[in-house]
């Protein structure tokens, strides 16, 4: 005899409840996780921005710092002006074209758009040997 829909749905209800369990252990596990490794990373930057390198090689693997800038504008209807007058549209996707901007920054700096505001980040990268 086949077992009752009644069954099955109580089978269910219990595999997909320790799924979830199992999940939530997992997601907070990797959630400590990734603070240590946050933290760690923060040290090594302090260590190699103090020592004025931007990468250290030891045996377990060479640590290096990465500079990310991301572009946005604090005022699109101006940005969008100066776009369309320089024909840029070419830094644009449906959020600026980081390398694209990059690039602009780099050839016109006394040409910035306005309303564009830059962020940049540095971070620390592990790469093992």
């Amino acid at each position: 005899m086949d077992p009752s829909m009644d069954k099955l749905a109580e089978v269910y209800i219990k595999i997909r409840a320790k799924k979830q369990s199992l999940t939530k252990t997992y997601d907070d596990e990797v959630a400590l996780l990734d603070g240590k490794l946050k933290m760690l990373a923060g040290v090594m930057k302090d260590q190699l921005v103090a020592a004025g390198g931007s990468s250290l090689k030891t045996p377990h693997g060479t640590v290096y710092i990465t500079k990310k800038i991301r572009y946005y504008p604090m005022d699109w209807s101006s940005f969008g002006e100066w776009i369309v007058a320089n024909n840029a549209v070419d830094l644009l996707e449906k959020r600026v074209a980081q390398g694209n901007m990059a690039k602009w920054m780099e050839e016109s700096p006394t040409n910035p758009p306005p309303g564009l505001q830059a962020d940049a980040e540095m971070t620390v990268t592990v790469r093992k040997n």
